[in-house]
């Protein structure tokens, strides 16, 4: 073969390649044993304007993994230019294809069909069309994605051939339907291939013209407002170029107040046209009351109108017992719901304490922390301060680990003596939720000024922990606390008094177990038996 006879073949392939349309749909139906291709879209990136881009393809498999494919994958699977080709497609070529071009990539999911033997076409690679009776029925048989390699086509009616010329033109009757196939001869390397194409044609009556007729009565009263707008709806059943029009007295023609509406049209599903015009009248007067306003549909045949009349709409006075019954029902329910406010603030620890026992809220579980409070307290176990000692490292365990389940950092009993103080006071901190503060006149020395610091820095910088103070002896008595401290919000401050007997359900216990985390635990002995914690000496 001569050079410029290779070159100008080349040539023609390229040409036919460009020819083929470009395959946008993601899910794709072919039957077996027929040409096919894939083609992927111009997305007008560089890579795609530039014809000589490289373009790779791959395959799927059920793993959902892909292979790249080349030109030893199968004799029956070309590369022409940006062309996928199958000569023919089988039913193992089912399964997902990708293209990519540089970044770009389209995908393509391919289900081959088997073929029927006993039909030319398969059923479900059918186009369905409806054509009205005595409308033009026109079938044409083109493939312009394989142009030139088409040497012969062919249509059938039902598997049989109907006419050389692979054409129909005609007004269509009921005995034209059926199925139509047009089949298409294509050569390619010395084998002959057939690609079907099938319209399933149904032939339907057309729409018979009805008579024109308005919904609802044929006069209509509309109560109305003074001062305000109203809306007129008509609406009609009608064929397509029939008359359907407001009347309109001559002095309202060039108000502006006066408008006619478009019409606004749409198909019912038994095939009949339904339209709905409006007037729209605004600012009514006087003179738009006891007016008929007529609303007309229709044609040669008949006439149907309905009429409108605006009337002044009557206000009746409220009886003098409804109205005071409705007052006293009004001042009842907001005096109710007033009280149930303020019973609800009042009560607003023990109703929390309530919905997490009934609950069985935690919220323990999954923040990763060992402690659910560090208790810092004045460490130096002097007889003048016995008491507060006794409460820190006996009295605060005895409640709130053995009656409610939770678990304390003191560090007096938790932590082995012999480490570095400061690392470990401040690595007890960050595993614990809250930090309990014994806040007294002594407690601010060297020791505890650290725990302090730490935990402020933890709560007010990090927002890592929350702060509970417990007023040993009263803050306007401690003249030396740190700025930072007095951030507290005034309902995380309470206030021990020592001098009085307190049980285990009292309000500082409650309000001391609704700052602490919720946390779901069974109590050894029921409130109502819980015995006094601390008593008057």
């Amino acid at each position: 073969m001569h050079h410029e006879e290779f070159i100008l073949i080349l040539c023609v392939l390229v040409v036919k390649s460009a020819s083929k349309s470009c395959i946008h749909r993601s899910q794709i139906h072919v039957i077996e044993g027929e040409p096919f291709y894939l083609k992927p879209c111009d997305k007008a990136t560089p890579e795609h304007k530039n014809e000589t881009a490289t373009i790779r393809w791959f395959r799927g498999n059920a793993s959902h993994e892909y292979r790249e494919l080349d030109t030893r994958s199968s004799p029956r699977i070309i590369f022409r230019g940006h062309v996928l080709e199958f000569w023919p497609v089988e039913l193992d070529d089912e399964g997902t294809y990708f293209s990519q071009v540089g970044n770009d990539r389209q995908n393509w999911t391919l289900n081959v069909t088997k073929r029927n033997k006993h039909s030319c076409f398969s059923e479900k690679l059918v186009t369905s069309k409806d054509v009205e009776v005595k409308k033009s029925l026109h079938i044409e048989c083109e493939n312009p994605s394989y142009g030139e390699l088409i040497n012969h086509t062919s249509l059938y009616k039902n598997c049989k051939e109907i006419s050389k010329t692979p054409m129909i033109l005609k007004d269509a009757e009921f005995g034209d339907e059926g199925y139509y196939s047009c089949v298409f001869s294509v050569h390619h390397n010395g084998k002959q291939y057939n690609i079907t194409r099938t319209f399933n044609i149904t032939v339907i009556e057309g729409n018979s013209k009805i008579t024109p007729a308005i919904f609802g009565s044929k006069s209509e009263k509309v109560a109305v407002e003074l001062g305000k707008d109203v809306e007129l709806n008509c609406s009609a059943l009608l064929n397509t170029n029939d008359l359907f029009y407001w009347s309109i007295r001559k002095e309202d023609n060039s108000d502006p107040n006066v408008q006619e509406d478009r019409t606004e049209t749409a198909w019912t599903s038994e095939g009949k046209l339904y339209a709905s015009k409006i007037l729209r009248i605004q600012k009514i007067t006087e003179k738009y009351l006891n007016v008929l306003y007529n609303c007309t549909v229709a044609n040669e045949e008949a006439t149907d109108t309905k009429s409108f009349v605006l009337v002044r709409k009557e206000t009746p006075d409220i009886p003098g017992h409804v109205f005071t019954r409705g007052i006293a029902v009004v001042v009842l329910t907001s005096v109710a719901a007033v009280c149930m406010v303020i019973l609800c603030i009042i009560y607003k620890v023990d109703l929390v304490l309530f919905y997490r026992r009934i609950a069985e809220r935690d919220e323990t579980l999954t923040d990763g922390k060992t402690y659910d409070a560090f208790v810092s307290y004045l460490k130096e176990c002097h007889p003048e301060h016995g008491e507060e000692y006794t409460f820190a490292v006996e009295t605060l365990p005895r409640v709130l680990e053995k009656q409610y389940g939770y678990k304390l950092c003191i560090f007096e009993r938790d932590v082995v003596p012999g480490g570095a103080v400061v690392d470990e006071i401040h690595s007890l901190i960050e595993k614990s939720r809250r930090l309990i503060i014994v806040l007294s006149e002594s407690y601010l020395t060297n020791g505890t000024r650290l725990e302090l610091e730490s935990g402020l820095h933890e709560a007010l910088v990090e927002r890592k922990i929350k702060i509970i103070v417990i007023e040993f002896t009263p803050a306007s008595n401690v003249t030396f606390l740190p700025p930072s401290l007095k951030l507290l919000k005034s309902y995380r401050v309470l206030k021990w008094k020592a001098d009085k007997p307190l049980s285990s359900n009292s309000r500082f216990w409650k309000n001391l177990l609704y700052l602490m985390p919720a946390k779901a635990f069974k109590p050894w002995r029921e409130e109502s038996e819980a015995r006094p914690v601390l008593s008057a000496p």
